[in-house]
């Protein structure tokens, strides 16, 4: 296991594309974190991930971004014992960037942008229908860009692989978001429809947003 994720490492650094997809993965990280700050912000729906974490930090004494590193970082043990070849560069960009974007940009826009911008209809159902769509564009450039996944995302497909083979991928996927759901109502979150469709269906249309961009985008990067 060792030798094949020192072969996949070095892979990534030879390769002759590896700066594009590198700027690539971190254009999509950086957007991620953008884009999820209005999805907060006007509170109608996050990934289940992001609903979890909001929970929790907003139970303890420590900022949601730095929340998320701690419980990447966790994950991250699990992933090296269990699935090591599924971390790369992405990976640490996602677990470490992403949440102390969103805390930045929560920070400018409460300096910056009205609030009833993200309180009161159309405005707020504008935003969340605007940022939704780019959050997808942004989480398929860095899916596409094969260069690792967060530890969040590597778990249900260990679980798949390890413990619960004979049932299908998405079904653990989805058995997986929404115990994490679960857990951030356990927290005091207070889901809501937005959360739900998208523990259903955020994967499916990533997938498929993915799949274009793989066609007509990264494969011009690759001439």
């Amino acid at each position: 296991m060792a030798t094949s994720f020192k072969d996949k490492i070095k892979a990534y650094f030879t390769a002759p594309d590896f700066m594009k997809r590198f700027i690539v993965m971190m254009v999509g990280v950086f957007f991620m974190g953008f884009f999820l700050t209005f999805l907060v912000e006007v509170d109608l729906g996050t990934d289940p991930c992001t609903f979890m974490n909001l929970s929790v930090s907003d139970r303890l004494p420590i900022s949601f971004g730095t929340w998320q590193l701690v419980l990447n970082s966790f994950l991250f043990i699990f992933v090296i014992l269990f699935d090591i070849k599924q971390i790369g560069p992405g990976t640490l960009a996602n677990m470490t960037l992403i949440g102390y974007i969103v805390d930045f940009f929560r920070w400018v826009f409460s300096k910056t942008i009205p609030e009833y911008y993200f309180k009161t209809f159309p405005y707020r159902g504008v935003i969340f229908v605007a940022a939704l769509f780019l959050f997808i564009i942004a989480v398929s450039l860095y899916i596409n860009a094969n260069m690792g996944v967060s530890p969040y995302d590597a778990m249900p497909q260990i679980i798949s692989d390890k413990v619960l083979k004979k049932v299908p991928f998405k079904f653990v996927r989805m058995a997986y978001d929404f115990m994490v759901i679960g857990i951030g109502i356990l927290f005091g979150g207070h889901p809501n429809i937005g959360i739900v469709l998208m523990a259903l269906c955020l994967g499916p249309v990533i997938s498929f947003v993915g799949g274009y961009l793989n066609k007509h985008v990264f494969r011009l990067m690759k001439n």
